[in-house]
């Protein structure tokens, strides 16, 4: 990475450049979190639900949710030991590339790209690139979160 890591602390716009940049720590994606996000959402898809239903569409074993992987990375992102100081996301451009299953590891990097200040005095917005990878260092999902921060 170019930028700096960001060491433990928060963050407001004033304090970051281009190129900062947070990494997380690791969670691990369980069958029981599967389950749980599939009762909660309603999406019981096969290849979410049993081994023989991800095999039957070509995957080795069930696959989580996507929208579950992105939730755990948000997490990651608010528990992480540098913190922007955010009032709300403003949304994601995201990608799924490599199937998460039981088991896996992920982590995230969070690089800011830019930041613009807004009509309000007191906040601005930041565009992060956010790449998480599993326990073998390949991406699995990757995009950007724009997040309204304080100035």
């Amino acid at each position: 990475m170019s930028g700096r890591l960001l060491p433990a602390g928060h963050y407001g716009f004033g304090d970051l450049r281009a190129a900062d940049y947070v990494q997380t720590a690791e969670a691990t994606i369980t069958a029981a979190m599967i389950d749980a996000f599939a009762a909660l959402t309603g999406d019981s898809f096969a290849i979410h639900m049993t081994d023989k239903g991800a095999r039957d569409k070509g995957f080795p074993a069930r696959v989580a949710h996507g929208l579950l992987v992105l939730s755990v990375i948000d997490g990651l992102k608010n528990q992480a030991p540098a913190q922007f100081r955010a009032i709300a996301s403003l949304g994601w451009d995201w990608r799924f590339r490599r199937p998460v299953f039981a088991g896996d590891r992920l982590s995230a990097t969070l690089t800011l790209r830019s930041k613009r200040k807004t009509s309000n005095p007191g906040r601005g917005i930041l565009r992060l690139a956010v790449v998480a990878r599993n326990q073998h260092g390949e991406t699995v999902q990757e995009g950007r979160n724009l997040l309204m921060v304080h100035r």
